[in-house]
């Protein structure tokens, strides 16, 4: 498993043994990286803030650091794979533009200092419908910027019932998993933030 693009084009990555933790394919994640860059749907990655749930190796977080990203959280509850992502962070050299939480990303609270990311990676446990828990979380908590875009794996025969606060406009299969993108549209932290800007504007 390697970095496939951006200024660590070609690094290693430690991954666990075993099924535990299942890193995205490379091919997956150069497919993911591709469509962000060239879809238009969604902000820029360069100097965006990214939360990366259900890291495990850390492999999507890493590769949008890589590719320009400002900042990465990285959020995983298992021991063995926050041993092995911060062996992977520190193998890049990224402590400064990274933090990892010991943390469940179905039940996130709220964000504070560490809300307004403009991208969120989500890679569950196959068929358990932990996506669409961690992303309500995302919402209650006021973790995203309005417009901000997540990218949801799961088996591609999983069907995905997206909260209302994402708006679904993508989706890719590779294999036994679909790759979902959504645009995070609503919720009153967001929409208020929208209105108020509209406003500004209006009154500028």
């Amino acid at each position: 498993m390697r970095i496939v693009g951006g200024s660590f084009r070609g690094a290693a990555l430690h991954a666990p043994k075993g099924s535990a933790t299942r890193p995205t394919s490379d091919r997956v994640r150069e497919s993911i990286f591709n469509i962000l860059s060239h879809s238009g749907f969604g902000p820029e990655l360069e100097g965006a803030r990214v939360l990366d749930l259900f890291s495990g190796t850390g492999a999507l977080g890493l590769e949008a650091l890589s590719r320009g990203a400002r900042f990465c959280l990285f959020v995983e509850k298992n021991a063995v794979a926050r041993g092995i992502l911060q062996q992977n962070i520190e193998q890049l050299g990224v402590h400064g533009h990274s933090k990892v939480f010991r943390r469940d990303a179905t039940a996130l609270g709220h964000a504070g200092r560490n809300g307004d990311a403009a991208f969120v990676f989500l890679d569950p446990p196959y068929g358990q419908g932990l996506g669409e828990k961690a992303l309500r979380a995302l919402d209650e908590g006021q973790w995203l910027l309005p417009g901000a875009i997540a990218v949801l794996e799961e088996r591609a025969s999983s069907k995905i019932s997206f909260p209302t606060s994402f708006e679904p406009i993508d989706q890719r299969k590779y294999g036994d998993t679909c790759v979902h993108f959504a645009r995070y549209v609503d919720n009153s932290y967001g929409g208020a933030r929208e209105r108020e800007t509209k406003t500004e504007r209006r009154g500028a």
